[in-house]
């Protein structure tokens, strides 16, 4: 398992030291990559010659860097906020309301959650051309924000819940309402919090979806800016990788338990 881990994190490894490395000195380990040298490419996981030129180069001299970071936090607040308002009552009436066609509408949210950005792309790109939205970022945010993923987890949470405790509120006299907030909500707030987290990891990396709907480099978020990798600012996007991992380690650990709670949950039995 350690050594499994270790390859595992050894992506993360590579990025933290490359951050404190020069740009020659990477060079020199990738130039079989990107120059066509001879031999083979290699890396070191601790630099020969640290250097805090890409830190602070980052820091203080990159403002379109903060941009784009502050437009990938505003695109994946707005959806998870979204999600919330919008995916729990989903999730909750699908999981414990019985209704003509529920079926047929869960098997839709399978089916679209299944496809991919790529069948769905066309038809999306002329809604939002339709609605003037087209970049501009709600043209990211909306599909976002209504996205069957997020609805999938928290039913399958919502189903766990054992109707005889929802049978115990309606006989103390408490609404529907009273028991989706009251109930509802604090016994699958592992599956929300699993969802959210999820979701963030997704919105916050997502590239196909900005690329697409947005044409104003000053809307893109962070994704789209770390792609712009050559041998000659190997390091400083090195650095830039690494600094925009950081919010979705924070997120995973702060959501760690959660995610942990809501694999045991699954398999909660009246």
């Amino acid at each position: 398992m350690a050594v499994f881990a270790l390859l595992a994190v050894s992506p993360v490894i590579f990025l933290l030291a490359g951050t404190f490395m020069g740009n020659q000195e990477i060079i020199e380990c990738i130039a079989p990559v990107f120059l066509d040298g001879e031999g083979y490419a290699f890396w070191k996981v601790i630099p020969q010659y640290p250097t805090f030129c890409n830190v602070v180069g980052l820091l203080l001299d990159s403002p379109e860097f903060f941009i784009m970071f502050w437009n990938s936090a505003k695109i994946s607040t707005f959806i998870l906020a979204g999600q919330l308002i919008f995916g729990m009552p989903a999730a909750w009436g699908m999981a414990r309301y019985c209704f003509r066609g529920k079926k047929l509408i869960y098997t839709i949210y399978i089916v679209m959650m299944m496809m991919p950005f790529q069948v769905t792309m066309l038809s999306e790109y002329l809604v939002l051309d339709w609605l003037k939205l087209i970049d501009t970022s709600a043209a990211v945010i909306f599909p976002g924000m209504f996205s069957t993923f997020s609805v999938f987890i928290m039913y399958r949470f919502f189903c766990g819940i054992p109707e005889s405790i929802l049978d115990a509120a309606r006989i103390d006299g408490a609404g529907e309402l009273q028991i989706f907030l009251k109930v509802g909500i604090p016994l699958g707030a592992s599956g929300i919090i699993s969802s959210l987290v999820l979701s963030f990891l997704e919105c916050f990396s997502m590239i196909e979806q900005p690329m697409t709907f947005l044409k104003t480099k000053s809307l893109w978020p962070l994704s789209l800016f770390l792609p712009e990798i050559h041998s000659g600012n190997a390091g400083f996007s090195m650095c830039a990788s690494f600094v925009a991992l950081l919010p979705a380690i924070f997120v995973f650990l702060i959501g760690q338990d959660y995610l942990e709670q809501g694999i045991a949950a699954s398999a909660m039995k009246e």
